[in-house]
């Protein structure tokens, strides 16, 4: 008995290799390292964090810190009585960036579909990169600090800085199709964590000259990398006279299921195939679709929820791992730092392997349902870790792995699914809007946690806050429940086909 079409397992890296030129190597690396460098330029405020509030409060009340003369100079910096105010206003400053980040996240993804994506994400790139320095370099150099000022600047540095992740997840998915892409996106997806392991590394390298110092040199690197952007980035294989994406797939059957994206729906009817939200012109070039119209694409609405809950719990380890390490522990900033990076490199391995293991089974939400339930064991696991920092850096990679694994398939591999369904025909200016929209409602989650962890911590202590992070990661499993089912369902379904066959 022959296996139907839809139910037939293809190699997954066949297509890929086939494929890959070495503009889809360029384009791999020119994204990636532009995406880490904005989240290395994120991370430096994370890990010095304890040094800008030793300089904001009152050298009494910092055991650590040195006699500074002229007193009125060191008084000029007085913005907190007391380390908790101080702290509380750092969870404010990550609220208030990540409330402009989801907001400009929502309008960055559809202007990058209606704009030349390489524009938009070097322009971001540069100006992020002057209000960072402005941020933490300037004002120190001027000693001059005021809170308005500083949440100003964190309010356009988070929009700003939205154009990122919508911009190079719609490159990618314009290089890259279906075949291989859970393991591709996985590897790339790492992106962000390398950032915050440059971030962490630069930051610790130059924080005993100074915390203005480590916001200097991440800044600067970040303009110099928009900067090669915009010079050397292709935004779509047109643009070197390749086809597009779906162009030949008439060409083998092979190649048609090679490039079919996974959220294809098996059990819509056949006259709602033949509907599609993305109407196409005489000419065959493809417009981009509306912002309400890209939320009524099966699955958007979903995971953007679950990513919202699953964000709050990655990014609250991005703002506060150093911080915790520091205040929980004892240890120097400088150390806490250089251990929370085993925290992104967990999430390097998570994010590729089970990409892989979603690209083999062709599906992403039971892969994400056995991660996130080993994600609720190892934070209950990590909130128990003793003062060893061996012992601590292996419980936090296997952290790493089971929570930012998951965050890295959500962000990347499963937007550019849900950008690349059968509604929208495969079209890439539904892609920077879909990304925006799972990135920017994940990011409101992710403003509302940073603020609540703050509040937690302060009047609770930090166990509640690895309770609160439980909480978080189960109502990621709740959100995604129906496309587990839906996803099994169809596995079993191919399983007996499969078994029929033989």
């Amino acid at each position: 008995m022959a296996v139907p079409g839809s139910f037939r397992r293809q190699p997954a890296n066949r297509g890929l290799v086939s494929h890959c030129t070495h503009h889809h190597i360029v384009v791999f690396l020119l994204t990636f390292f532009s995406y880490s460098l904005l989240h290395a330029s994120r991370k430096t405020f994370s890990n010095v964090k304890v040094s800008i509030s030793s300089q904001w409060t009152p050298s009494c009340l910092n055991s650590t810190a040195p006699e500074l003369r002229p007193y009125e100079l060191w008084s000029s910096s007085h913005l907190f009585p007391n380390a908790e105010e101080a702290t509380l206003f750092l969870g404010t400053l990550d609220t208030i960036f990540l409330f402009s980040y989801a907001v400009g996240l929502f309008v960055s993804g559809i202007v990058g579909d209606r704009l030349n994506l390489r524009w938009v994400l070097s322009f971001g790139m540069c100006s992020s990169a002057l209000v960072v320095f402005s941020f933490g370099t300037l004002t120190e150099w001027l000693h001059f600090y005021n809170k308005w000022f500083y949440s100003c600047l964190w309010v356009v540095n988070g929009l700003l800085q939205s154009t990122g992740w919508p911009c190079v997840v719609a490159v990618m998915g314009n290089w890259f199709g279906k075949a291989g892409r859970g393991f591709v996106f996985g590897l790339w997806s790492a992106c962000a964590s390398v950032g915050n392991i440059l971030g962490a590394f630069l930051a610790s390298c130059v924080l005993k000259y100074g915390y203005e110092y480590a916001f200097l040199v991440t800044a600067s690197v970040q303009f110099a990398g928009g900067v090669i952007v915009f010079f050397g980035l292709l935004t779509s294989p047109k643009e070197v006279g390749l086809p597009e994406l779906g162009a030949d797939e008439d060409e083998a059957s092979v190649e048609e299921d090679a490039n079919r994206p996974l959220m294809g729906n098996d059990d819509v009817d056949d006259d709602d195939r033949n509907y599609s939200i993305q109407a196409t012109d005489n000419d065959n070039q493809p417009r981009a679709i509306g912002f309400f119209q890209a939320c009524c694409l099966p699955g958007v609405v979903l995971y953007s929820l679950a990513y919202a809950c699953l964000k709050l719990v990655n990014y609250s380890f991005f703002f506060w791992l150093p911080f915790y390490l520091s205040n929980n522990f004892g240890w120097k900033e400088a150390e806490a730092d250089q251990l929370s990076i085993w925290y992104d490199v967990g999430g390097i391995v998570g994010g590729t392997i089970q990409g892989l293991i979603s690209d083999v089974l062709q599906k992403r939400a039971p892969v994400l349902a056995v991660s996130l339930l080993f994600a609720v064991g190892s934070l209950f696991g990590y909130s128990r870790s003793p003062n060893s920092k061996p012992i601590n850096a292996v419980i936090m990679a296997i952290t790493g792995f089971f929570i930012g694994g998951p965050s890295n398939m959500i962000s990347s591999a499963i937007s550019a699914d849900l950008g690349r369904q059968d509604l929208v025909k495969g079209s890439s200016e539904a892609l920077a809007t879909v990304t925006g929209i799972v990135d920017g409602t994940g990011s409101i989650g992710a403003a509302v946690g940073q603020y609540l962890v703050s509040l937690i911590q302060e009047n609770l202590g930090w166990m509640w806050v690895f309770y609160f992070f439980i909480l978080m990661t189960s109502s990621t499993i709740l959100f995604i429940s129906p496309l587990i089912v839906r996803e099994i369902r169809l596995l079993l379904h191919e399983r007996r086909l499969r078994m029929l066959a033989e």
